[in-house]
Formats: structure tokens, sequence, C-alpha cells
């Protein structure tokens, strides 16, 4: 009766457990000190994403603050700039001698 083909071929399992176990104790022990590391990395760097958030959130209400503070500000120039227009066209009217009256339609 013929063998089956590689029947004496096969390796020989040596049972050496003891060593995989330190092995993969090892292993285990440096992922989880991976791990915490990792998650303490992330723990700092959620706290400063959060007070990075909050100090751009405080310099946007700034600047929107001094973007209305200058906005109102050139009105106000504007305003004024209108108004010394007008009494210095009000000013050389009179000294030509024009009456009030076409004084008033020429301001409107």
């Amino acid at each position: 009766m013929p063998r089956t083909k590689g029947s004496k071929n096969r390796p020989k399992f040596t049972n050496d457990s003891a060593s995989q176990i330190v092995e993969k104790q090892e292993s285990i022990a440096s992922l989880t000190s991976e791990i915490t590391s990792i998650t303490a990395n992330i723990d700092t760097l959620k706290a400063d994403l959060k007070e990075k958030k909050a100090a751009l959130k405080s310099a946007q209400k700034e600047l929107t603050k001094l973007e209305a503070k200058k906005a109102a500000a050139d009105q106000k120039a504007i305003e004024a700039a209108k108004k010394n227009e007008a009494e210095n066209l009000v000013k050389k009217l009179l000294a030509e001698g024009v009456s009030a009256d076409e004084i008033l339609e020429k301001l409107k």
C-alpha cells in the first residue's frame, strides 16, 4: 500500500508556550503603555483646542465691535464733512450777496 505524499515531512511541533506567553504579555504591556500615552496626548490637545477656540471667539467679538465702532466714526466724519461743506457754501453765497431763499433752493 502506498504512503500518502508528505506524511513524513511534517514539522515537529515544539510546545514552548511559556515563551509565547511571555512575548504576548510584553506585547500587551507595550501596547497598553502606548495607548495610555496617546490618550494623555489627546486630552492635552483637546484642552489646547478648547482654549484656542475660546480665544478665537473673543477675538472675533472684539473685531466685530471695532468694525462697528469704525463704521460709526466714518459715518460721523462723513456727516461732519457734509455739514462743513454746506456751511462753506452758505458763507460763500452770503458773501456774494445771494438771498436766503435762493440759498435754501441751492442746498436742496
